[in-house]
């Protein structure tokens, strides 16, 4: 597959290289997203652990 140690050395380069840029765009879309406020319609605070059929 290799022809010599310098194509391994760049085939290793080129797919962390690959790694580390979608790692940065995972990060930038992190980023943009609006984070989830604990807090829901009318400032009222939500139960994660309730949902609307456990409260009957």
């Amino acid at each position: 597959m290799f022809g010599n140690d310098a194509d391994f050395l760049l085939s290793v380069h080129r797919t962390h290289a690959a790694e580390l840029r979608a790692e940065a765009a995972q990060d930038r879309l992190a980023r943009s997203l609006p984070r989830r406020s604990a807090r829901g319609w009318l400032s009222r605070r939500r139960d994660p652990a309730r949902t609307g059929d456990a409260r009957r």
